[in-house]
């Protein structure tokens, strides 16, 4: 029986026999920043040090991961805190690791609704940060937010619930959360805007009803039209579901959902940062055939929402991002993972030749360290993906943030 997509997917990807609920978990079908390299945590480390100065060293630091999986990131985190006495990434051996860039410009998107505030990064040198009068690791608390089962072996420090925690006071972080929260899909015929509804048993389309006056409302604001595919009457129509005809313009994912999610998410940090990353899209180059697609293996498979694979559409990441700052009443800043990565110290660098002699087995860790940065860095792969910045009740001036547009990238 055919449904409106975000109820197929709400079904396959979280209903009791779920994707995201059963089974080994996201690591086994596709690969994220998380999993691709440690770097991807010490970079995120160095952030927590900077935002818990920046708080003024409260006396609950919270470490919120929201879509936790199976509780990869938190366990990275939760084990590098203890290290050491800043946690601050270091230059030796470690070549993928750089100091934070001072002073570089921020870029505002066209669509944004606020302005991002400026960074400057609190040193331009690998010095480390003041020290905290109790050391972080007896202030941290980390929580993983996800629908599956806690996993046996995840460590006793690492809350885990179904829910996002309130009046959170330090990091709140989503990564490739907010492309898998379940939307509509819709396509334009003669007659406008209609939902596609899907049979979850095989995939097949069916044109719906109309969309809603709400949904209407954020296509017309977010998804509008390209002038190509607004017809005219020389046009030839193609034909969509049910032998409408179509003027032309795809498909569109109505991410009014994802809007709405984040804003809760933000609304959820009473003083701190709240962190998306995801790969998505601006308002002047959405996918004309829409990006919905699925997951499986390892592999890209047809998008049936069954509960078999993982069912993903890229993210309108202005759309979310003007969402949460109302919310936040801040600032935001949208930008690409590279740039991201870079001011926390992570750039891919190779590692000097001189190192090679001084300490032959040093060099041969740093320059696998240096590849793995690479890899979360490069503009064509993850290091396309946005990171969007949102602060909440601290000032922007003491964190870095994303400086640039990303390419388009692939999934994972």
């Amino acid at each position: 029986m055919s449904m409106p997509w975000r109820a197929a997917m709400q079904q396959a990807l979280y209903g009791p026999s779920g994707f995201f609920v059963t089974g080994t978990g996201p690591a086994a079908h596709f690969r994220t920043s998380v999993h691709a390299s440690p770097v991807f945590a010490s970079a995120l480390l160095r952030l927590i040090h900077q935002l818990d100065a920046a708080l003024g060293f409260p006396d609950r630091f919270d470490v919120v991961d929201v879509g936790a999986g199976r509780g990869e990131l938190l366990r990275s985190l939760s084990s590098r805190v203890t290290v050491g006495v800043s946690g601050e990434p270091t230059r030796s051996g470690r070549s993928g690791l750089i100091p934070a860039r001072a002073g570089s410009p921020e870029t505002l998107t066209a669509t944004a609704a606020v302005r991002p505030a400026p960074f400057t990064p609190a040193s331009g040198s690998v010095d480390p940060l003041p020290a905290a009068p109790v050391p972080l690791a007896r202030r941290v608390r980390f929580t993983a937010v996800e629908l599956a089962p806690r996993p046996d072996d995840l460590p006793e420090q690492i809350t885990w619930t179904n829910a996002i925690p309130t009046e959170v006071t330090g990091l709140l972080i989503a990564t490739e959360w907010l492309d898998n929260v379940p939307l509509d899909l819709a396509t334009h015929t003669e007659n406008g805007w209609h939902y596609l509804l899907v049979d979850p048993t095989t995939g097949a389309e069916t044109l719906g009803e109309p969309v809603s006056p709400v949904d209407l409302d954020w296509l017309t604001t977010w998804w509008p039209l390209p002038p190509a595919a607004r017809g005219g009457p020389d046009d030839p129509p193609h034909t969509v579901p049910d032998g409408h005809s179509s003027t032309g313009s795809g498909r569109a994912e109505i991410g009014r959902t994802r809007d709405e999610a984040w804003a809760d998410a933000v609304g959820h940090v009473d003083r701190g940062l709240a962190l998306a990353v995801d790969y998505g899209h601006l308002r002047g180059d959405r996918p004309f055939g829409g990006s919905l697609t699925g997951y499986r293996g390892g592999r890209q498979v047809p998008p049936v929402p069954n509960g078999s694979c993982d069912v993903t559409a890229h993210v309108a990441m202005d759309s979310v991002a003007s969402a949460g700052g109302r919310v936040a009443r801040c600032a935001y800043s949208l930008g690409s993972q590279r740039e991201g990565l870079r001011a926390l110290g992570a750039d891919g660098g190779r590692p000097p030749l001189s190192l090679a002699a001084r300490d032959p087995a040093g060099y041969v860790r740093a320059l696998a360290e240096a590849s793995a940065a690479a890899e979360l860095t490069d503009p064509a792969g993850l290091g396309g993906h946005w990171w969007l910045w949102q602060p909440v009740g601290v000032p922007a001036d003491g964190l870095p943030s994303a400086q640039s547009s990303p390419t388009s990238s692939e999934r994972r």
